[in-house]
Formats: structure tokens, C-alpha cells, sequence
């Protein structure tokens, strides 16, 4: 037997140049994507709010010489909103950190692994917030009130989706501009019929979210294809999409500001510190004590569904 043996002449130690963790790209959530963001400096307060149908009635008249013109108004209301705080830690002990190989790069981890849960979180919290029924002026459900869209046979996804333009544009005079779809809707859409047979002559083996939109007249159509863990730890992993087999349609303003509305916005708060706001802000400090450091994560929203006429749900859109 050759001596020394090769497990004698090599000892296993870390590499330097690989190392794996399970990290979701920035663009797989669609929570800072949709809706406009209002940065605001304090954590609640009012926002003014316009009677709709005063905005559309005809009230003018012919005016005779020397009469006054006819004469109308606007109701105004306010409205609210009020940012709650999330915030997550993770502790790297300062043994650890001493003792660590170059590879496993505890502090690099630790903000990643913070931004990644809070990234979780907010994506969880907009699905909560606008991705349902009970939400929108109008609820459509796949097998109830439209065929399912992975029926290929029997569905008409052109039409269910001109149906909710046509409701949103009659009932408040602006056009859907945004379909929003969760990953399993979006993978059955582009395979249906169709719609590949729109694009047979270019690249229909390779449908984007963005053919999708010129197929729909639309701005924009966005994929929601973040996964997230609903066991708790310790248990074994139940993976699942955030947005499910759903769809939104909706009016969503390009930019927040005065008289402009918008199916929703997300009031971000500004006023603490600058990690607070709808961006994920880390911070790094050294607890004495314990001899560790935390890197902390914190945001503060709030998802505000301003107009529920501004949104078309179809919930259960594909098997």
C-alpha cells in the first residue's frame, strides 16, 4: 500500500470560492412594483378623498343673456393610513466571528439572511393586503364565474380580461393599466392556445411577461414568483407561492400626487430613522453584554387600498 495514503497527504477544510444558500432574486417579489410609494414622516395621518360621482354627472346648461351659469360642487372626504414597523435580527457572536473560515462570512450572511425574511414578510403582507377576494370591487372565480384559464379548450382569457377593463373603465373612466399574476397562473397562461398561436410566427416557444402585455393591451403585466415557508422551525419545510393561483387587474397611477388616483398606494414611513421606509434598511451594532453583533433589518408601510373600483380580482384562475 502507497505510503502516505491520499487521505494522509490532504485534511478537508472550507472552500474559499463556493458556498450555498437559498437566496430569492430581488425581482422574484412583486410588492415594490405595483403601487406607487408615498414617503410620509409620520407614522398615521389623513389624506383628502373626492366624491367620484360628482366628478361625472352632467350638470351643465345653456345659458341665457344676462342669466347665471348653472352651479355645482364636489364632496370631500378624508381618508387614513397608519404604518406598522416589522423588523427581524440575527446575533453573530464574537467567538464566532473570530473563529470563522473566510468562506462562510458571517456578516455578509446575516444581512442577507435579514433582508431576505423582511423581503418575505412584505411580499406576505401585500398578498394579504390586495391579492384576494373580499378586496376589490369585483371578484371573478375561475370554475364559477369564467373557465379556468388552464382549461385550454374552454377558456377565453381575452375576453375575461377585457370583461374587467371594460368594468373598471365604465365605472370610473380610467383604463386598467397593470395585470399582476401569480407564478402559476402566469406558467399556464403562456402555454394557452391562444395566445401562442399570437405569437407563432415570432417566438411562441418563449412567451414573456411582457408579450403577454402587448397580447392583452396592456402596460404592464407582472409575475409574482417569490416562495415562501409557512412551517415553523424545526418542522419539515412546506414550500408554497406567496400570490397562488390568482389574478389583479387594475388602474395604477404612475406616480402618487394630488387629485390622482390609484387602485392603491404604500405609504412608507420616513420619520424615525433611515432604515425605516419601504426599502429594507440593515443596521449593525455591538451588544457589549453578549459579545456579539446584531445585524437588524426594519421597515414600516402601509398597503392602502384606495380605490376598490380601480381593481378587478380573478381568484382561482387556473387549476
Amino acid at each position: 500500500m502507497p505510503q502516505p495514503s491520499q487521505q494522509e497527504v490532504h485534511i478537508d477544510v472550507a472552500l474559499t470560492n463556493i458556498s450555498v444558500a437559498y437566496i430569492q432574486k430581488a425581482e422574484n417579489f412583486i410588492a415594490a412594483q405595483v403601487f406607487p410609494v408615498v414617503p410620509v414622516d409620520k407614522q398615521t395621518n389623513k389624506y383628502y378623498s373626492y366624491t367620484k360621482n360628482d366628478w361625472f354627472r352632467d350638470e351643465a346648461q345653456k345659458r341665457a343673456d344676462g342669466a347665471e351659469s348653472a352651479g355645482s360642487g364636489y364632496g370631500l372626504s378624508t381618508a387614513s393610513y397608519a404604518c406598522d414597523v416589522f423588523a427581524l435580527h440575527k446575533d453573530v457572536g464574537a467567538q464566532a466571528l473570530a473563529n470563522q473560515d473566510a468562506a462562510a462570512d458571517l456578516e455578509r450572511g446575516a444581512v442577507e439572511f435579514v433582508t431576505q425574511r423582511m423581503l418575505v414578510r412584505r411580499e406576505l403582507q401585500f398578498v394579504a393586503d390586495y391579492f384576494g377576494t373580499g378586496k376589490w370591487a369585483t371578484d371573478k372565480v375561475g370554475g364559477t364565474d369564467f373557465t379556468k384559464w388552464s382549461d385550454y379548450a374552454g377558456s377565453d382569457p381575452t375576453e375575461d380580461v377585457e370583461a374587467g377593463k371594460e368594468t373598471i373603465l365604465k365605472n370610473t373612466g380610467l383604463p386598467a393599466n397593470v395585470l399582476l399574476l401569480g407564478y402559476q397562473t402566469y406558467r399556464r397562461l403562456k402555454q394557452h392556445p391562444d395566445i401562442k398561436e399570437q405569437f407563432k410566427y415570432t417566438s411562441s416557444d418563449s412567451i414573456t411577461a411582457a408579450m403577454l402585455a402587448v397580447y392583452f393591451d396592456i402596460e404592464r403585466v407582472l409575475v409574482s414568483q417569490s416562495v415562501y415557508a409557512s412551517n415553523v422551525e424545526g418542522e419539515t419545510a412546506v414550500m408554497d407561492f406567496t400570490a397562488g393561483k390568482n389574478a389583479l387587474l387594475c388602474h395604477v397611477a404612475s406616480n402618487p400626487g394630488l387629485l390622482t388616483p390609484s387602485a392603491g398606494y404604500i405609504f412608507s414611513w420616513q420619520g424615525i430613522s433611515e432604515s425605516l421606509g419601504f426599502d429594507i434598511g440593515v443596521s449593525s451594532q455591538y451588544l457589549g453584554t453578549r459579545k456579539c453583533w446584531r445585524y437588524e433589518a426594519e421597515t414600516a408601510w402601509d398597503n392602502k387600498l384606495v380605490a376598490t373600483d380601480l381593481g378587478y380580482f380573478f381568484s382561482a384562475a387556473v387549476a
